[in-house]
């Protein structure tokens, strides 16, 4: 079973992928939205605030309960079960980091 994913992860995964066109800030303008993936069921959810509004960045308060596995004293999500993945949604289409900066390097596709 993998690692869950956490906060600390997420950050991780911004600095690895930095430059890439895999991070929210590089590639929203080409339609892509942060989101998240649950390997397990194939589910994707959208990155949003604990509120539901759709969050800019990839954030784990707006993910459902069934996928929580931690929380902090105040309510926020702390980590989530390993199955599931952070990438983004480009027209109804579920991309992986990897594959969200494969496509943005890819010029003849913008």
């Amino acid at each position: 079973m993998g690692r869950l994913l956490d906060c600390t992860m997420l950050w991780a995964e911004n600095i690895c992928y930095a430059g890439s066109g895999a991070r929210s800030e590089e590639n929203r303008a080409s339609g892509f939205r942060p989101a998240f993936c649950d390997s397990a069921t194939g589910v994707v959810y959208a990155s949003c605030f604990a509120d539901g509004r759709p969050a800019p960045f990839h954030l784990l308060d707006g993910l459902p309960d069934e996928l929580v596995v931690a929380r902090a004293p105040g309510g926020r999500v702390c980590a989530v079960k390993p199955s599931v993945v952070s990438g983004f949604v480009r027209e109804r289409r579920f991309f992986t980091r990897d594959q969200a900066a494969a496509w943005m390097s890819e010029p003849a596709l913008h």
